[in-house]
């Protein structure tokens, strides 16, 4: 059965890269060692494995992918250092729709 996985990677100047990968060894081989310009990482090297998450299903592991890749940066950071708490802060929704603005708004108003 194939593995998929998941990985985030810290490039030389600071930035975050996420991509899915059925053969990490390789992947981050080619990340650091590729020859085609044109990559992210080509300019960005070294690229260092900072996250990683497997899946059984290539389906799940694209969809993470595509999920992490829309994450902000500072959330991204809380995944990488496992901070659970800044996680879920970060999570929250922040926009006038949350049920915690409208919360505030009446507390505001009374």
């Amino acid at each position: 059965m194939n593995q998929y996985t998941v990985y985030i990677l810290h490039c030389k100047d600071g930035s975050l890269y996420v991509g899915v990968t059925n053969d990490i060894v390789r992947r981050l081989y080619e990340h650091n060692f590729g020859e085609d310009e044109t990559t992210y990482t080509y300019r960005r090297r070294p690229a260092y494995l900072v996250y990683y998450e497997q899946f059984n299903d290539p389906t799940q592991a694209i969809a993470y992918e595509k999920k992490l890749k829309k994450w902000s940066r500072q959330k991204k950071i809380a995944l990488i250092k496992q901070d659970w708490e800044r996680l879920h802060e970060l999570a929250e929704c922040r926009n006038y729709t949350s049920h915690k603005f409208f919360k505030e708004e009446e507390e505001t108003n009374n």
